[in-house]
């Protein structure tokens, strides 16, 4: 049986970078980020820093960097990204990096060889304890996401609840995800569009 919970926003997260201090300090020779904008999290920001993330087989330069520092560095890509740098991302939650593949950082003033880090960001959806508590789930639970796309709907399963008063709701999906709900169609006809996410907790089937 399946219960249909809250609508909540839905925000695409694009391959992006957390760095510790350290590892800025050696790619940049500063001690602070630039912030660029605040993003809809409450703390989190886009630097004016990029950096270029150097794999086996290729490259992305002018790389996002969001802050602000973590305790340690931490690269997010899309299974697509990481077929095109040639690296064997696994998914794993934010900040889970035992026995995930490394990379070369590349910034204006060094470079960092990550020996781990690199992940596919497993689907979650951000939570504040009174949504969770209305929603009666708890951090950590597993939920599904009906995508309610105008152009093609999806329900996205294996979704991780997670609940702290430092967030804002809002499910995150990377960028294959959204493409599968046809987001970037959706965005050239009508500039500005939200796509919204309905949490589902039970069996798809």
């Amino acid at each position: 049986m399946q219960d249909h919970l809250s609508t909540v926003k839905v925000e695409i997260s694009a391959r992006h970078a957390h760095l510790s201090k350290e590892d800025f300090i050696t790619l940049f020779g500063k001690e602070e980020m630039t912030k660029k904008k605040d993003l809809f999290q409450p703390g989190q920001f886009v630097c004016e820093e990029f950096v270029e993330v150097i794999g086996p087989k290729n490259s992305f330069g002018r790389f996002a960097i969001i802050g602000p520092f973590r305790k340690e560095s931490q690269v997010e890509i899309s299974m697509t990204d990481s077929f095109t740098l040639g690296i064997d991302a696994v998914i794993r939650e934010s900040g889970v990096l035992a026995d995930t593949p490394g990379c070369i950082l590349k910034g204006t003033a060094g470079m960092v060889a990550l020996d781990h880090g690199v992940i596919v960001s497993k689907r979650h959806v951000h939570l504040t304890p009174e949504t969770a508590r209305d929603m009666q789930l708890t951090d950590g639970e597993i939920v599904n996401v009906l995508l309610e796309s105008d152009e093609r709907q999806a329900i996205f399963g294996d979704v991780v609840a997670r609940v702290s008063s430092s967030y804002l709701d809002a499910v995150h999906i990377d960028t294959d995800e959204a493409n599968a709900c046809g987001l970037s169609v959706l965005s050239r006809k009508q500039p500005g569009y939200e796509l919204t996410g309905r949490i589902i907790r039970g069996a798809l089937v």
